[in-house]
């Protein structure tokens, strides 16, 4: 049986090097200021996705919410294999926590149209709470499995999920419509393939493109990317963005390690004992 998908993808600041001067004086990451990269955990959930199209049949749909910039997470998950895309953009979107995120990609799912399955990453590197793709299920009154590593067995409504627990992996039953958070011990992604990359390399959104003309002309050929804000989502707007948000960012620190006084250990078993002792002693193991 086809399947139809939702897989929600997130473009994010390249958070390895970040400092306190990204952070604007409302407590939100100044996104401009650091590179964007494809949130990913988001990977593999897409990979998962198109896992159950290559073995089941189906569609999937990848939606983002983000500035104009990220039809290019659209455009990489299409390069990727997916079926089609929606860029979720709207001003009044910016500053959004999770619960604020979540009211915007509810309304955006509902919109899409009827569902199976939707997948979502663990979690955004940016902001590192795992609450978003729950948020979403709760909203749209789903049940969700987290932490899913594989799809074990997919069979008309039911499946049955392998997710990651502590110390091991257990097995869950349910049934579709489900939401799906992904981790990165899930299946590798696949690289984006160079036939569709040609392809979608001038896709452009509604609002990326400049003319009616050059609207009608890339919906032709297929390219053209919807575009949705917040009128069109009908969410209303103080549910949303940083007005709708109910959690900020006070400051941001930078921690330094620098080297202190070290001690050396000889590889002699009493060294190796000695070293041992020390960790122990030091509460590190």
């Amino acid at each position: 049986m086809p399947y139809r998908m939702v897989c929600l993808v997130k473009q994010v600041p390249d958070t390895r090097n970040i400092t306190s001067d990204v952070l604007k004086e409302d407590g939100t990451v100044n996104r401009q200021a650091l590179p964007a990269v494809v949130n990913p955990d988001d990977l593999f959930a897409l990979e998962m996705a198109l896992g159950v199209k290559d073995r089941y049949g189906g569609e999937i749909t990848v939606i983002s919410m983000g500035p104009p910039s990220a039809v290019e997470v659209l455009i990489d998950a299409l390069s990727r294999g997916a079926d089609h895309a929606v860029l979720l953009s709207d001003r009044k979107f910016a500053g959004a926590d999770t619960l604020a995120t979540s009211h915007v990609l509810e309304k955006a799912v509902r919109k899409n149209g009827d569902f199976d399955l939707i997948f979502c990453g663990r979690q955004a590197i940016d902001g590192d709470t795992a609450q978003t793709g729950p948020q979403v299920a709760e909203k749209l009154k789903i049940p969700q499995v987290t932490f899913a590593e594989s799809i074990e067995e997919l069979n008309g409504d039911d499946i049955i999920i392998r997710r990651t627990i502590e110390g091991g992996y257990e097995q869950l039953r349910g049934r579709l419509p489900l939401l799906i958070t992904v981790t990165n011990s899930a299946e590798r992604p696949r690289p984006p393939s160079s036939k569709r990359m040609m392809f979608w390399k001038k896709g452009k959104t509604t609002l990326g493109a400049k003319s009616e003309d050059e609207q009608e002309r890339l919906a032709s050929k297929g390219l053209l990317i919807p575009f949705w804000n917040l009128e069109e989502l009908g969410c209303p707007a103080n549910i949303c963005g940083f007005q709708g948000s109910a959690t900020w960012i006070k400051s941001v620190e930078s921690v330094k390690l620098t080297p202190r006084e070290s001690k050396s250990f000889d590889t002699s078993d009493e060294g190796i004992k000695d070293l041992l002792s020390e960790l122990i002693n030091e509460h590190i193991i």
